[in-house]
Order: C-alpha cells, then sequence, then structure tokens
C-alpha cells in the first residue's frame, strides 16, 4: 500500500472485493479514529464505484481512494486511472444541489496535479463533482480554455455518473487500451514552467516587504542575498552539497531574504532557469498562510490594473510553488522510505519513490530554504510524533524513527545525486520551546553523519543565544566551515530599540538589577511604553498612536484564560483566523486593528505590529519570592 492514499487496486480487484473489505482497508491505512459519518460516506462511494465501474472490469484501470497530493496538503475522494486518463471525483455524499464551492475544489484539484504531479503533467484531467442526490448531469464537455488538456469540471449525482464517464471516455477518442500510468501513485512533485514562471509576478517590486516589515537597509540583505547566491553557485560548479546559517533579530529581514533568495535562485538575468530552482519552508502555519494570502491579493491587484482577470485560487497555487509548509515536504520524503526502519537506519523504498535522472530520490529543488531553522525538533519529538502518526493520529507511521528532524531534512537533501544547498534562517533572541531542538542539532548531525556538506556560518552563532554559545566548540573538529559576517544581518536603528527593548524584558521579568537602566534606555529612544488596567484606555492609546496604514492589535500568551470581562476574544487556531487578522482592514470586526481579537505568540511570530497591547493573565505572576 503506498503511503500517499488509503486504497487502491486495480478494477478487477476493487469489483472481486467486498464493501466491507474496502472499508476494512480504509481504516485500517486511516491511523486515526474516523466519525460514524466518514465511515457512512466512505461505505456509500465504495457501494457507488462497484456499481460504476462494472462496464470498464475487464479493462486495465486502477482506482485510488484518498489520494494526497504531494507537498500540497490535498486529498482527492477517488481518482479513476483508465484510459490514460485521470477522472478526479469529489463526493457528496446524500446531498442533492449543485455547490460552487465544491466544483472549484474538483477543479483546484485537477489543477494541482497538472501543476505539480509530473506524471500528470501530459494527461488529461478531468474533474467531477458528485452530490449523490443530484438529478441531473454535464451533457456539454469542454476542454478548459487554457488548452492544458483540462475539461471544464463536471458534475452528477449518483444515478448518471457511470453515464457520464462513458461519455467523456466517447468525447475525448480514449479507445480501450492495456495503458497503464507507471507509478502514477509515486509521481514526484514538479512544478511546471508554466506554474513557476506565472509565480514570478507575485514577487515584482518585493510587496511582501510590507508583510514583514523588516528593518534591515537594504545594502544588508542585498549583501547576505549576494553571498548565499554565491554559495549556490560554487556548489553547483563543484557538484557540492553546502549549508548556510543565516542569523538576524527578529524584524531584521530574514523572511525577506528567504524569499528574495528562493525567486533569484529561479530567475538569472530575469530569465527562468527550472533547472535549479529552490523553495522556501517554514513550519510556521500562519506566517505561510498571511504571506500566501497578502502575495495572493497583491497579484490580484496588479491584474486588475494590467486589466487582466485572474482567479484567487490561481494566485494562491502558484505563491505554493515557492512558499511551503516544512512538515509536508517532510512528509513527502518520509513517503519514499522503508518502513518500518530496520537497524536505524533510514534508506529510500524503490518501490515508493521514482529515481529521476536529474534528482537522484531527492526532491526536485536543489535550493531549500528553512525559516527559523533553530525550532527544528529534537529526535524524541520527532519519533514520537511519527510512532503514532501524528499529532491526531492521522499520518503516516514510522516506528524506530532514528533522527532528529534537522538531521532528516540534511539527509532528505542529501538524497540529490548532483548538488544541494540548504540555507537556515535562525532567529535570535528567541526561546526555545519544548522539544524545539535549537541549532545544536543541525550541527551535530553535519559532524556525525554529513561531513563531506560544506558549513557556512554567520560569525554571530557563536553568541550566547544561540546553541548556548557552543557551536565554536561543537565545528572545532569541522575543517569544513567558514566563518562569515556577511550571514548576519545588520539592523536599522527602530530594529535597534527593539533589540534594547527585548533586553528590557528578559531582564524585568528574571528581576534583574540591570532592569531599570536598561528601561531609560528604551525610554530615551524613544520606544513608547504604558502601563494600565483599563481596556477602554488602552485601545485609545493604541488608535492615537496609529497613522495613516499602520498596524495595531492586541496579543495574549497561548496560556492565558479570561478576558471576555474585558470585550477581548482569543483568536482561533485556525491558520485563515490569523489571515484575516493581519491583512483585513480597520472596518472588518475580524482585523487586529478593531482590537477585540488577541492574537498569541504562536500565531504572529514572523510578522509584527506597530502598536501592541500585550496582556497578560495568571500566566505572568511572581510566586515564593521569585
Amino acid at each position: 500500500m503506498s503511503n500517499r492514499c488509503l486504497y487502491t487496486a486495480t478494477f478487477a480487484e476493487f469489483l472481486n472485493q467486498s464493501p466491507l473489505t474496502v472499508l476494512g482497508a480504509l481504516h485500517n491505512n486511516y491511523h486515526g479514529d474516523s466519525l460514524t459519518t466518514t465511515d457512512e460516506a466512505w461505505m456509500g462511494e465504495i457501494t457507488l464505484m462497484q456499481q460504476v465501474l462494472e462496464p470498464w472490469k475487464d479493462e486495465v484501470g486502477q482506482i485510488v481512494f484518498e489520494y494526497d497530493i504531494p507537498r500540497l496538503g490535498k486529498r482527492i475522494d477517488v481518482v479513476l486511472l483508465l484510459r490514460g486518463m485521470i477522472f478526479c471525483l469529489e463526493f457528496k455524499v446524500g446531498k442533492k444541489e449543485e455547490f460552487q464551492a465544491g466544483i472549484e475544489q474538483v477543479m483546484d484539484y485537477a489543477l494541482d496535479l497538472k501543476n505539480f504531479h509530473l506524471f500528470s503533467h501530459d494527461r488529461k484531467i478531468v474533474p467531477i463533482l458528485v452530490p449523490t442526490r443530484y438529478k441531473e448531469y454535464t451533457t456539454v464537455f469542454q476542454p478548459s480554455v487554457y488548452n492544458d488538456d483540462i475539461y471544464n469540471p463536471m458534475i452528477t449525482g449518483e444515478e448518471h455518473l457511470q453515464e457520464l464517464i462513458a461519455r467523456v471516455l466517447e468525447h475525448a477518442g480514449a479507445e480501450r487500451s492495456e495503458e497503464v500510468i507507471d507509478n502514477w501513485l509515486i509521481s514526484p512533485y514538479a512544478p511546471t514552467p508554466t506554474i513557476i514562471e506565472a509565480a514570478r509576478t507575485l514577487f515584482e517590486k518585493h510587496s511582501v516587504e510590507d508583510i514583514t516589515r523588516h528593518e534591515a537597509d537594504k545594502v544588508s540583505t542585498d549583501r547576505t542575498i549576494n553571498y548565499i547566491l554565491d554559495v549556490i553557485q560554487q556548489s553547483k560548479e563543484q557538484r557540492q552539497k553546502s549549508i548556510c546559517f543565516v542569523t538576524g533579530v527578529p524584524g531584521a529581514g530574514k523572511t525577506l531574504v528567504g524569499l528574495d533568495v528562493a525567486i533569484k535562485q529561479t530567475y538569472k538575468d530575469g530569465e527562468l532557469d527550472k533547472e535549479n530552482g529552490a523553495v522556501y519552508l517554514s513550519g510556521n502555519g500562519p506566517l505561510v498562510a498571511v504571506l500566501t494570502e497578502a502575495l495572493a491579493r497583491d497579484n490580484q491587484k496588479k491584474c486588475s490594473a494590467k486589466g487582466e482577470k485572474k482567479n484567487m485560487t490561481d494566485s494562491r497555487r502558484e505563491v505554493s510553488e515557492f512558499i511551503q509548509i516544512i512538515h509536508r515536504y517532510r512528509d513527502n520524503m518520509l513517503a519514499k522510505i522503508k518502513n518500518p526502519v530496520e537497524n536505524g537506519v533510514v534508506e529510500i523504498d524503490p518501490e515508493k519513490a521514482v529515481r529521476l535522472e536529474a534528482t537522484g530520490y531527492g526532491e526536485v529543488e536543489h535550493v531549500a530554504i528553512f525559516d527559523e531553522a533553530q525550532r527544528s525538533w529534537t529526535h524524541k519529538r520527532i519519533a514520537d510524533y511519527l510512532k503514532r502518526g501524528g499529532t491526531y493520529g492521522n499520518k503516516l507511521k514510522v516506528p524506530n524513527f532514528p533522527m532528529s528532524e534537522a538531521e532528516f531534512l540534511i539527509w532528505s537533501l542529501d538524497q540529490r545525486e548532483d548538488w544541494a544547498v540548504i540555507i537556515c534562517l535562525v532567529g535570535g533572541g528567541q526561546e526555545i520551546n519544548t522539544g524545539e531542538a535549537g541549532i545544536t542539532e543541525w550541527i551535530n548531525a553535519l559532524n556525525n553523519r554529513f561531513k563531506h556538506w560544506n558549513v557556512f556560518i554567520s560569525n554571530k552563532l557563536t553568541e550566547p543565544e544561540y546553541a548556548e554559545g557552543r557551536v565554536n566548540d561543537l565545528l572545532q573538529e569541522n575543517d569544513k566551515v567558514t566563518y562569515s559576517d556577511e550571514l548576519h544581518l545588520a539592523v536599522s536603528l527602530r530594529s535597534f530599540r527593539a533589540e534594547t527593548l527585548s533586553a528590557f524584558i528578559h531582564s524585568l521579568l528574571s528581576f534583574a538589577p540591570d532592569a531599570a537602566s536598561l528601561y531609560q534606555d528604551v525610554k530615551q529612544k524613544g520606544y513608547p511604553i504604558v502601563l494600565t488596567r483599563d481596556m477602554e484606555q488602552a485601545r485609545a492609546w493604541l488608535r492615537k498612536q496609529a497613522r495613516g496604514s499602520q498596524q495595531t492589535g492586541v496579543l495574549v500568551t497561548k496560556v492565558a484564560a479570561r478576558f471576555k470581562p474585558l470585550a477581548v476574544h482569543i483568536l482561533g487556531q485556525g491558520d485563515e483566523n490569523a489571515v484575516h487578522w493581519f491583512l483585513e482592514d480597520k472596518t472588518d470586526i475580524r482585523s487586529s486593528n478593531y482590537l477585540e481579537d488577541a492574537a498569541t505568540e504562536i500565531q504572529v511570530q514572523g510578522l509584527e505590529l506597530d502598536y501592541a497591547c500585550v496582556l497578560w493573565d495568571a500566566d505572568m505572576r511572581c510566586e515564593d519570592g521569585c
């Protein structure tokens, strides 16, 4: 069974099994606790598909239930591979109306396969929405206006699904064939040149700067970017593996540097260089969601100004070519390994992965940029996570996983047989949470297992806030290390004030004797700090301070409990909530500027406000004479 789906079989195998056997297989491969409604939906789909596929029982065909599109975090209800064509089916079991959202959903699946799924690039793809009680069905078949071999979305109830599939095959001229789409199920993730070229416009004029609110001057960021690009070029020419550690305090522009490298590595002198691309990876869900939405909206405005029409979903898809959640990258590599792991050795399983001439068993990108690399997981945390199958028990289970997350990410890039570069963006002045490894795990992995990798490291990484000041000791036996101040982002005056503020807060909470003098320093530099127990007074102060497009917001810690009496609601955990909080204007009640919804430190990491009200609850109190 592939790790990419919950069930797959030839048509003949599927039709010869009882519905309960197929349902049992789905359950066995789904590691979570499925709901009764899920069981009912699955059983409905199984029973229906066994009736629908009867005319093709003797043909070479494959059915796939719950297929995960590589690295995109999307799952298709049912895929049919028949006569060289790909049918994507999205079911709405028990529904009798058509839904625009469902039509858009199944069309998105088709576009994602076309744009990111290597073995679907040159295939006809047919998206079909199936509200099972719907009485009508599509009778006019039209290929997409984009001439990309994708049919316009179709809709049918269960009564006419078989007829619809037959008529589409006839319309496409797809005659009976013994052809099988080889390795479709384990197809590599591979963006098409078209999607990459389209994504380029998203970053014109660095619209991301307004979101990340970096404070470093352009000279500093350009110097760092150029140094990284030189390392990449050198690694390519000499067919080597290299890793760069970039430091900078919050607000110094690390996110912008990472995105800039991803774009400039993919475009050389204005021309697309699809063979040497890069991807920006972050474990910060809210940050990825906000960046993606902001860039997509910006692209909409650009297209509108040019008189062009573009769907938001297309813009979001283009952003996702460059900006992705690190866990999906990791999970895509995990799907390729032998499982369970034996003798503590992680190996590629040739039956679960396709070896390509250019990439070997590695991913398509030569360059991977890991934001907040110090937050990669310890061996214990990732091993426990994989042992139980994720946080909620619905992910791939890998017992006895032997690596830390940092080591596995290096291993993943090391699978490339030519060259590769990792860029680790390392934030300073931040607490390391339980289960986060800090920078030590990266260095240990390089010292112990990846000694052939060149290490380029910021000279600031030797300071106490990184790996407890042990970086020099850890690297003293490594003869492939190069230190450079080009890999540290200098900061402007405003961020310098923020650095002083950070030191003051640290001293204040530690009851350090220098807190008073640090506060005077902050005050002299013009950073305003006021204290109040009156929430309305706090809101009034924030509104008075903010001018023009400056953004305000209320912040709380994730363990804060009760602010309802102050008319403060804790922002929900979904990434879409963070998107609204950061991006809606002052007239929208979901906006941070409305000063009703308070975001946690998890939701604002990597994104900044101009003026903030920080609330604390019983999670911040002095006890036992501390």
